[in-house]
């Protein structure tokens, strides 16, 4: 367990950083408020130690100002428990207030601070676990099971968040729709199964371009692809420039083509191709289901074009 002990007075943090480290405990240190919330930033500890009387910054403020920088992080609490000399009830009232948890003299007894850590070693545990808990089922309900892409769900949040900043910036948007051409038609003569491993490879295809474009590309590296629902598709490319959309549609088409499965009822081609619209718009303004609407209309064209292809500029 790391610890973040807050105190100003060097006697008491050489005596309390001993004891700690007696304990097993990694201990790091700070000489004021401001400080501590700095290093707390940078060490993220599993343990806050405060004093109450410092200069520059006591620590009840501190404390309001750790919990602000959790409460912009997901599923964020550190325990903070305040070290005085002065365990009055005022203090005790203000100190959870302030965002403490728990109230502790300096020069508490070693058995009780002992059980103290140890309790407090075992939230830290079972904090940690909750977290990677959290993390699995924030994964599990932002990930299309069948692809491994992000889902509907997902992509409609990122979209929106990054629509949200190239409106407000001013800058480009781009996005595309992608759609499997006959792909009823595959899983009528492959079945289903197949048509789910053809789904998968597809969605593999398009995520190694899109990954690729955010490598090679200056303007952009939040360019993604989420499954739109069956064998749709959809690419959203902010900050870039419509000849690179055009290009990364060309790409995706391209490398669908190349992986070459077989699919005898795509008349003209008889293996998996793919259609693609696309709409870039250079100052991003209105509303983001414009845009879809109008990739559709695209996406529409394209397979009007006879499909195995893109069609992005208007």
């Amino acid at each position: 367990m790391k610890i973040l002990l807050v105190d100003d007075a060097r006697s008491v943090v050489m005596v309390m950083t001993s004891r700690l480290a007696s304990y097993g405990y990694d201990v790091v240190s700070a000489a004021n408020g401001q400080v501590g919330v700095e290093m707390f930033a940078k060490e993220a500890p599993d343990l806050v130690l405060m004093d109450v009387e410092m200069p520059v910054m006591n620590g009840f403020e501190a404390a309001n100002r750790i919990r602000a920088i959790e409460a912009t992080q997901q599923w964020a609490w550190t325990p903070i428990l305040f070290l005085t000399s002065s365990d009055t009830v005022e203090n005790l009232v203000t100190a959870i207030e302030a965002g403490g948890d728990d109230f502790m003299s300096k020069y508490v007894p070693e058995p009780v601070l002992n059980a103290k850590m140890k309790a407090m070693s075992r939230i830290a545990s079972l904090r940690q676990s909750l977290t990677r808990a959290n993390q699995k089922l924030q994964d599990l309900a932002s990930v299309d099971g069948l692809t491994g892409l992000c889902n509907r769900r997902s992509m409609d949040m990122r979209a929106d968040n990054l629509w949200t900043q190239a409106v407000t910036g001013q800058r480009s948007f781009g996005i595309l729709m992608l759609d499997i051409d006959n792909f009823k038609n595959y899983n009528d003569r492959y079945g289903h199964q197949s048509g789910d491993d053809c789904l998968r490879h597809v969605a593999l295809a398009i995520d190694r371009v899109v990954r690729q474009f955010n490598v090679t590309q200056e303007q952009t590296t939040d360019a993604f692809v989420a499954r739109y629902g069956g064998e749709e598709f959809a690419v959203m490319v902010p900050h870039a420039s419509e000849s690179s959309l055009n290009a990364l549609a060309q790409s995706i088409v391209q490398e669908v083509r190349a992986l070459a499965i077989e699919h005898e009822k795509n008349d003209d081609w008889r293996q998996v191709t793919i259609s693609v619209g696309g709409v870039w718009i250079e100052k991003a303004s209105g509303a983001l289901v414009a845009m879809f609407r109008q990739a559709d209309a695209r996406l529409y064209q394209a397979k009007q074009q006879g499909r195995n292809c893109a069609v992005t500029l208007a």
